[in-house]
């Protein structure tokens, strides 16, 4: 696509409608600084008491349009800001009312004109909001990785800890793993006598979260116990339950048996998996949901994502 450059048949008339809006060159002067964004550019014109108008003028039009793969915006913007000069001022000097006419008419001969550099302007300014939106959402993703990987060390670095202190520190991982998301999550609370590992918000649907880090694979009992503490809450409500070790095969089979499924369940190398950015935290609970949905099963392994 060839580059959008300003026509020269808009520089005479931008010209004399800067010539004509302002009589002193103290208030031309103001108008470009503000106008351009370009105080070093302005003042390199020569202003001296000899100089005219229409000379500054000239000057500047002409270094922005031979050099307009460096000024177009610049250009551009002044062209959309000429437009909206309002001359009045103009009527309070000598033959004022002559001036002002002939301000007008300059005016709007550049107005005639301007319509094609609003939508040029309107489409930089479009694209600008893309790279911006680009640039955020790239910091944010390099971010994630970075407080993901230091997750990581962390987790790797757990597992020669004794098993009270690894569980308490596993808690505090996923805490940080959740609020890195923007998943609204609670620690861990006791309600009426329940120990709950923790609580979070995603999508719409509250969870309760049992996390367990023990050499033994959970049991059936384990899920049923967390499946009860889950069945006491609102309808909506399901459970996540985080198996490090991972689970007994007849649990997996018999839990939700004789009622409605209302868990899901992680292990061990799924954590392991969204830490090391194989996979996004969202991504794997959603799929996670989805799929017991759809299928009633509630153990929908990374791994088989990812291959």
């Amino acid at each position: 696509m060839a580059t959008k450059m300003v026509s020269p048949a808009v520089l005479v008339p931008l010209q004399e409608a800067l010539a004509c809006a302002y009589w002193y060159k103290d208030d031309l002067r103001a108008f470009l600084r503000s106008a351009t964004g370009e105080p070093e550019l302005i003042a390199q014109l020569d202003w001296s008491g000899g100089s005219y108008k229409r000379t500054i003028v000239r000057q500047l039009v002409t270094t922005l349009a031979e050099n307009q793969h460096r000024y177009l915006d610049t250009l551009i913007g002044l062209i959309l800001a000429t437009v909206e000069i309002d001359p009045s001022p103009l009527k309070r000097l000598d033959d004022g009312i002559a001036k002002y006419e002939t301000a007008i008419a300059a005016l709007n001969a550049l107005r005639n004109l301007v319509e094609p550099y609003r939508a040029m302007r309107s489409e930089a300014e479009a694209a600008a909001q893309r790279r911006r939106l680009d640039q955020e959402r790239a910091e944010r993703e390099q971010a994630l990785a970075r407080e993901t990987a230091e997750l990581h060390a962390e987790f790797l670095t757990m597992h020669s800890q004794e098993a009270q202190a690894r569980g308490y520190a596993l808690e505090g991982l996923l805490n940080r793993l959740f609020t890195l998301y923007d998943i609204d999550v609670k620690g861990p609370f006791r309600i009426q006598g329940e120990q709950i590992d923790g609580a979070f918000t995603f999508e719409g649907t509250d969870y309760l979260l049992e996390a367990k880090w023990r050499k033994e694979l959970s049991t059936s009992a384990d899920l049923s116990i967390f499946a009860d503490k889950v069945r006491r809450k609102l309808d909506n409500t399901l459970g996540l339950f985080l198996s490090i070790s991972g689970f007994q095969p007849n649990a997996i089979e018999l839990s939700g048996d004789g009622g409605r499924r209302m868990l899901l369940l992680a292990e061990g190398y799924d954590l392991a998996m969204v830490l090391d950015g194989r996979i996004r935290l969202d991504e794997l609970l959603r799929r996670k949901k989805q799929h017991a949905a759809r299928t009633g099963e509630i153990l929908l392994r990374a791994a088989d994502l990812l291959t």
